[in-house]
């Protein structure tokens, strides 16, 4: 006789009692609990250590004040959001900015040929 223990596929996932089985999974969005208690630790941790966090960056700009700078921008995307890169397009795609032109006066060679009729003066020291 053939053991069914071998020929039964292996049960994965809910092991509890079916009318607690969630069959959907968890909600779109909704956040996992553990992951939900771990930023939760890690944001008291941080606020903690805020006084030490700042001595901490200042003895390191001592000595490196680009991996100071370098740690600061680290740690500020855990605070500030980033922005993502928009694209802007006009009707079908066009270029908004194809016939935008900037004046700012006068070219340098315009500026320059204006001077050849005046009369240079020269200083002794």
């Amino acid at each position: 006789m053939e053991n069914n223990e071998e020929t039964k596929p292996k049960k994965t996932g809910w092991r509890g009692p079916e009318s607690l089985a969630n069959r959907n999974g968890r909600p779109v969005g909704s956040k996992n609990r553990n992951t939900s208690l771990i930023r939760e630790a890690y944001q008291n941790l941080t606020e903690m250590n805020l006084e030490n966090m700042s001595l901490w960056i200042q003895q390191i700009g001592a000595e490196d004040p680009a991996k100071a700078f370098d740690l600061m921008l680290k740690m500020s995307e855990f605070v500030l959001p980033k922005l993502n890169r928009t694209e802007l397009t006009g009707q079908d795609g066009d270029d908004l900015f194809k016939n935008l032109k900037f004046e700012f006066g006068p070219s340098v060679q315009d500026r320059l040929d204006s001077l050849d009729g005046i009369e240079t003066i020269e200083i002794d020291e």
